[in-house]
């Protein structure tokens, strides 16, 4: 899916490292056992690691499941990550 908005794409992104780095630290799986283990779509991990597609709020949910967050963390680390003044809605 290709992105139009770049406040989209960089929402994305920064979700993807995000999910990527706790994955690596926290766990130390590989993206494929991380989603076999828990019943993700391997390639849509992969996919939102990459930052590359817009997901479900019910698959980051299960994401942050399996990384042993609570969706609210991972929204909080989000949010500290890209910033007080970030936005999708322009005034």
């Amino acid at each position: 899916m290709q992105h139009k908005d770049k406040k989209i794409l960089q929402l994305n992104k920064a979700l993807g490292l995000i999910i990527k780095d706790i994955r690596i630290k926290k766990t130390g799986l590989s993206c494929s056992k991380l989603a076999n283990e828990y019943g993700l779509d391997r390639g849509n991990l992969n996919r939102i690691e990459n930052g590359i597609v817009d997901s479900k709020i019910s698959t980051i949910w299960k994401a942050s499941e399996a990384l042993g967050l609570k969706f609210s963390e991972l929204a909080k680390i989000l949010e500290d990550i890209l910033g007080d003044d970030f936005t999708l809605i322009d005034e």
